[in-house]
């Protein structure tokens, strides 16, 4: 599909799984922060952070609309962190949306909480009018040492504060949290960490994928040292002290990312002491539990 549409991209293209059938719209390139240790979406050379001009991406909704625009119902704004762009713009890009592409009910972005920062409640609410309906928030953590040590660039606070503004925006939020970020020494504090920044903002989808390093570890252990993967038991442990400690009341919980050994998912706290069971028996014999097999996980 990303060769034949009149769109400009520049691969490798990301998006997260539940946007599988969206429709991929460029309107930056790249990420406007990179640092991030364990983050290789956005590390090669084409892939460096630009803005694109507000006339190609005006344009390539027009022509999407000239041709496929009654089939398209969802949109994901790319490439790391569209809500980088001063609101004016998001505004012009969704209002293109609307009227090249009428059938579309939801457009997606991902979202750095420091580009909150400058953005008020009152033009978050803007966007949501203008039909911006999920941020994909990589929290990946709530603890701060943890964030620090990958160099993240944000703190417990700031991710804090820019969950709350999406969701008094009316923007839904979907959090990702990391498991195995802190390495052993520090699993038990990201976990709790972790459940305490869900537990105050109350996103209304939150999920867990492992971390891995399909191009190797060295520049995440060069600013992590004495880091280790942690092995499945313990990916298990901290697994089952994150959910033991969330205390939420509607937040759909999705651990069945192509990188997770086990596979849950369920309504939180509905279904908190089901998946706790689940968890707590891959704990107690990882051999009895039904775990997702390497070739299965697309390792």
């Amino acid at each position: 599909m990303l060769h034949t549409l009149p769109i400009r991209y520049v691969e490798p293209v990301y998006r997260p799984p539940s946007e599988a059938d969206s429709l991929i719209l460029p309107v930056t390139d790249g990420c406007s922060w990179n640092h991030c240790t364990f983050c290789e979406m956005y590390t090669a050379p084409q892939k460096h952070f630009r803005a694109r001009a507000e006339s190609e991406v005006l344009e390539s909704i027009r022509h999407i609309g000239e041709h496929i625009g009654s089939e398209i119902r969802r949109v994901f704004l790319a490439d790391g962190d569209a809500l980088v762009l001063p609101t004016r713009r998001l505004l012009a890009i969704l209002d293109a949306i609307r009227t090249h592409l009428p059938a579309v009910r939801r457009v997606a972005s991902y979202c750095l909480p420091r580009n909150l920062r400058r953005k008020s409640v009152d033009e978050l609410r803007e966007l949501a009018a203008a039909g911006l309906s999920i941020a994909y928030v990589g929290a990946e953590s709530g603890d701060d040492e943890v964030l620090e040590r990958v160099q993240k660039g944000e703190t417990y606070a700031s991710t804090v504060e820019a969950l709350d503004k999406l969701g008094q925006a009316g923007i839904r939020r979907s959090v990702m949290i990391l498991n195995g970020l802190g390495g052993p020494a520090l699993s038990l504090r990201h976990a709790d960490n972790s459940a305490r920044l869900a537990n105050a903002t109350q996103p209304e989808y939150l999920a867990t994928l492992v971390v891995s390093f399909p191009l190797g570890e060295t520049r995440f252990r060069d600013a992590f040292p004495g880091w280790r993967a942690l092995t499945l038991h313990e990916l298990f442990v901290e697994m089952e002290r994150f959910l033991d400690r969330l205390e939420l009341e509607r937040t759909v919980f999705r651990s069945d990312h192509a990188s997770n050994w086990l596979v849950l998912k369920g309504t939180l706290g509905a279904e908190k002491q089901r998946l706790l069971q689940q968890v707590r028996q891959a704990v107690a014999d990882p051999e009895a539990a039904p775990l997702r097999p390497a070739w299965a996980r697309g390792l």
